[in-house]
C-alpha cells in the first residue's frame, strides 16, 4: 500500500471516531459526565477506603457492608470507592477496631459487644434479656436514644453509622445442654469483655475470652467446651460440626455496628460526610432483609445436620440467674437501660 492510500485510510478511520462521538449520548464537560439517562459515573475514584468485616463473603452483614460501598460510589458519582474485605483478611475484630481507632483503616463493620472495650456506653447491649424481641431491640435502635449512643462513639475516635442485625445469641455446646443447669462448669467462650465474663460467671460456667477466629479449633480439641452466638455464625463458622448441642435460650440481642475512624471521617469535606451517613443509613433494610433469609436458611441447615436443638419453653430462670449481672451494671447504664425500657412501652 502506498503512502497516499494509507493516509486516507487513517483519514477515513478518525473521521468515522468522530461521527461515532457525535452520535453518543454521552459527554463530558469540565469533568463532569452527563448522559441521556441518569447513571452513576464510571470515572476512576479519586478516594479509595477499606472496609473489614470478620465474616465470610456471602455472610448477610458482609453483604450490608457491599451495599454500603455501592450506595457510596453512586452518591459520590464514582469518586469514593470503597473496599470490603471479609474474612478477617485484614485482622481480627479487635485489632481491626484498633487500626480503625487510629485511621490506620477507615470503616469496619463489628460487634457492639466487641465496640464495648472501647467506647463504654456500647457495652448495654452486651446485658442478658435487656429486648423483649426483635420489634423491641429494633424500636429502640430506631429512636433518637439509638442515635444517641451511635453518636456517643465520637468520644472514641468513631464514627457510629448505623446499626446492623445480628438475631439473638444462644449457647452450643460439645456436651449435652438441655437445660440452664448444663452449663454448670463449663467452659464456654464470649467476646472480649468484661460483661461476658461476668454473664457467664453467673451461670455457674468459666468465660474463656477469645477472638471469633479461634473458636473452631478450640472446641474441636477441647480447649474450650461451648460458645454461643446467633443461627448464622454458627453455620458459617462450621461450629454445628463440633459443638452438636444448642439450646435456644435467646440470652442476648447484640446489635452489629458499621462505624468509620473519626480521623478517617475528619479529613472529608462535608459533603462526603453526608454521603457516608446516607448511604450507611440507607443499606439498613437491605442487610435486615438479608439476615432473615439467612437466617432462615441457616436454621434449616443445621436442623437438617443432625444437631440436638432445645426450645427454651420459660425463659424466667435463666432472667432470675443472670441478674446479679444487670444489676451489677445498672447504675453504670442507667441512662441506656431507662431509654430500652422506654422503647419497650
Amino acid at each position: 500500500m502506498n503512502k497516499k492510500v494509507m493516509t486516507g485510510s487513517v483519514a477515513s478511520l478518525l473521521l468515522a471516531g468522530i461521527v461515532l462521538a457525535g452520535c453518543s449520548s454521552t459527554s463530558t464537560t469540565g469533568g463532569t459526565q452527563t448522559t441521556g439517562a441518569a447513571k452513576t459515573d464510571d470515572k476512576k475514584p479519586t478516594l479509595t477506603m477499606r472496609l473489614a468485616d470478620t465474616h465470610p463473603p456471602d455472610y448477610p452483614t458482609v453483604l450490608g457492608d457491599k451495599k454500603f460501598a455501592e450506595l457510596v460510589s453512586q452518591k459520590s458519582n464514582g469518586r469514593i470507592k470503597i473496599d470490603v474485605f471479609p474474612s478477617s483478611q485484614l485482622g481480627e475484630e479487635k485489632a481491626v477496631v484498633e487500626q480503625v481507632q487510629l485511621g490506620a483503616i477507615e470503616f469496619t463493620r463489628v460487634s457492639t459487644g466487641v465496640v464495648a472495650d472501647f467506647s463504654k456506653a456500647m457495652g448495654v447491649f452486651s446485658l442478658p434479656y435487656i429486648f423483649d424481641n426483635e420489634e423491641h431491640e429494633w424500636k429502640f435502635l430506631n429512636s433518637a436514644d439509638g442515635n444517641k449512643l451511635l453518636d456517643s462513639l465520637s468520644a472514641s475516635r468513631f464514627i457510629g453509622l448505623a446499626y446492623y442485625d445480628s438475631g439473638a445469641r444462644n449457647f452450643y455446646s460439645r456436651k449435652p445442654l438441655t437445660s440452664i443447669n448444663d452449663l454448670k462448669g463449663q467452659k464456654i467462650r464470649v467476646i472480649q469483655n468484661k460483661i461476658n465474663i461476668d454473664l457467664i460467671s453467673a451461670l455457674n460456667a468459666s468465660a474463656t475470652p477469645m477472638a471469633y477466629g479461634d473458636v473452631f479449633s478450640s472446641l474441636q480439641t477441647g480447649v474450650i467446651d461451648a460458645a454461643e452466638n446467633n443461627w448464622p455464625s454458627y453455620d458459617t463458622s462450621n461450629h454445628y460440626t463440633v459443638a452438636k448441642n444448642l439450646i435456644l435460650d435467646g440470652h442476648q440481642r447484640v446489635p452489629e455496628v458499621l462505624m468509620m475512624s473519626k480521623v478517617a471521617f475528619d479529613k472529608l469535606p462535608d459533603e462526603d460526610k453526608k454521603i457516608m451517613k446516607a448511604a450507611a443509613q440507607e443499606s439498613v433494610q437491605y442487610q435486615r432483609d438479608e439476615w432473615k433469609k439467612f437466617e432462615k436458611k441457616s436454621e434449616e441447615k443445621i436442623r437438617a445436620a443432625g444437631v440436638t436443638i432445645t426450645e427454651v419453653k420459660d425463659v424466667k430462670p435463666w432472667q432470675d440467674a443472670v441478674k446479679p449481672t444487670i444489676e451489677k451494671y445498672r447504675a453504670e447504664y442507667k441512662d441506656e437501660l431507662a431509654a430500652i425500657d422506654k422503647a419497650r412501652k
